[in-house]
Order: structure tokens, then sequence, then C-alpha cells
């Protein structure tokens, strides 16, 4: 006798997976057999290719990095451009290189050679430590998951967010306005992070970040872990403060669909190199991109 368990077939159980991207898809793959295709439709991509996508003059230009850790490099040659308060998001297979960019503009990585340049007037920022980039260079880090401080309160890890600043009234001020700005953390301030909710734990550490009042928002997997209300909770937030705040962001999203909608600009990365660039909405329609990291 069978159990509704034994009549599901192989071919059953692969077409109920999702995609990276969050899509169905009918088979599934190896990051192996992505990276492979990915490298295969890999297209030419020039510096001016890159600052034909930004909006007015590059805010935040990558020249020639490489970058990893200790003896291992990552990035090869990597090139980006993104414009003042637009967003760029980056995908691509597990091992790509995404989360290093990121790591390699906070002062995460070892760079072997390469620069870094942030603003009109190129500031390098190639060798800044990751305090002097969010205290001089207003640049923020918002990690995955898990980076909130479970046993203190919403207000004292808002504090923590402030660190930096010359005296800790300063960053209460700045908690505050936080505060102002988002009800639903304010409404919990005394409560222990570890009792909030996943979204709420989300804009926690978004918010973290804002104490410093950064210009550009390093956001890493933002949706990685939540519910589907809480992903559109986020990239709410982040459009927000992209378009009413006025903030640059780059993204690493696992979530290609999520990503590429949100995003004003697109890269797909393969091993350590960038593969292809565009406009998000015209990566969304790619189909190539879209076999691979959109579930259709």
């Amino acid at each position: 006798m069978s159990t509704e368990q034994d009549k599901n077939t192989p071919q059953d159980t692969a077409a109920s997976i999702r995609g990276y991207g969050g899509g169905k898809v009918d088979a599934v793959i190896s990051v192996d057999e992505v990276t492979r295709q990915v490298a295969e439709m890999a297209e030419t991509v020039n510096v001016s290719d890159l600052d034909s996508l930004c909006k007015g003059d590059p805010y935040v230009m990558i020249d020639g990095l490489n970058a990893g850790y200790g003896k291992m490099q990552i990035l090869h040659d990597f090139h980006l451009r993104v414009g003042r308060k637009q967003s760029l998001c980056l995908i691509g297979p597990n091992g790509a290189g995404k989360s290093t960019i990121l790591h390699s503009i906070f002062g995460f990585t070892r760079i072997f050679s390469g620069q870094i340049t942030i603003g009109s007037e190129r500031r390098d920022v190639t060798a800044m430590t990751p305090n002097q980039k969010l205290a001089q260079a207003g640049i923020a880090y918002i990690l995955q998951d898990k980076s909130i401080f479970p046993g203190m309160t919403v207000e004292e890890n808002l504090w923590m967010g402030g660190y930096l600043k010359d005296r800790p009234a300063r960053a209460r001020e700045a908690a505050e306005r936080v505060f102002d700005k988002y009800p639903r953390l304010a409404a919990r301030r005394k409560h222990q992070a570890k009792v909030l909710s996943g979204g709420e734990r989300r804009l926690l550490e978004i918010s973290r970040a804002l104490v410093m009042n950064p210009e550009l928002l390093l956001v890493d997997e933002p949706s990685i872990g939540l519910e589907p209300r809480f992903i559109d909770m986020v990239f709410e937030i982040l459009h927000d403060l992209q378009h009413n705040e006025q903030k640059t962001i780059i993204m690493v999203e696992q979530n290609a669909k999520k990503g590429l909608e949100f995003a004003d600009i697109g890269y797909v990365l393969v091993s350590g190199e960038l593969a292809i660039a565009g406009r998000g909405d015209d990566l969304l329609a790619n189909p190539k991109v879209g076999e691979l990291f959109l579930g259709g």
C-alpha cells in the first residue's frame, strides 16, 4: 500500500524546489553548473559601460580590484560604478565573490592591488580601516542576520551603533532620531533584542547602521531567513532610505528577483569577475539570467 509520500516521484520533488531567486524551477543544478553557465554567457563589460549605468557622475568607484583573504585571491581585476542616491544589486552563484566586494569596500579583506574611491572628489578609501570608513567616509555595513546583541535592549543596540561618536550623548541623540522615524522600534525600546520578530531584528540592524548617518549603505543579504511579509517590509525600508533619505546602496541579495526589482543597477558575478552588468529591469528581462537566477 502506498502513501501520499510514496507517490512523490523524484521529478515531483525537483519541480517543487524553489530557484535561486524564489521562482519555481523544473530541475536542480549544482553551483558548479551554474558557475559554468554564467561563465559561458559572460559579456565583455567596459568601464565606460559601467559609467553609463550611473545617474550623473559615479559616486562609488572600484578600479582593477584584486582582493581576498590571506593569500587567497577572490576578486580579479574587478570594476564597479554606482551613482549617488542609486542602488546596485550583486547576484551570482555561491562563491562568486559578492560578499567579498562589500567586505573590500568596508575594509575586511586583503587588497592586493586596485583602488576604491568615494565621492565627486574621488577620495581614496582603499586602505582605510572599517572604523575610519564609518566615521570619516560615511560608509556603513549592514551585516547578515544575527548581528544584534540579543541580551541588550533595542535602545542599547542603537547606542552601540554610535560607538564612534565623540560623546555618548551624541549617540543617544542619533538613536532618538531613529526612534522618531521607526515607531515600531520605539515601542520596543526597553525590550531585549532577543524577543523581537525576524522582521524587527532586521529593522534594528538597519537602524543601528543609521545612527552614524552614513551616505553609503553596504547591505548583505537583507532578506535572508525572513518570512515573505517581512521581506517586503525590509525592501520598503531600503526604498525609503534611497529615495527619501538619499542614501546610496550596494547590496548582495540571494533573492535575485527581489533584489533586481529593487535596484537601479544589477551585476552578475562569476568566479570573482564581472560577467554581466545592466539596469535592474534589463537583467530581470534577460532570459539567460532568468533561467539561472529567477526561476523562469
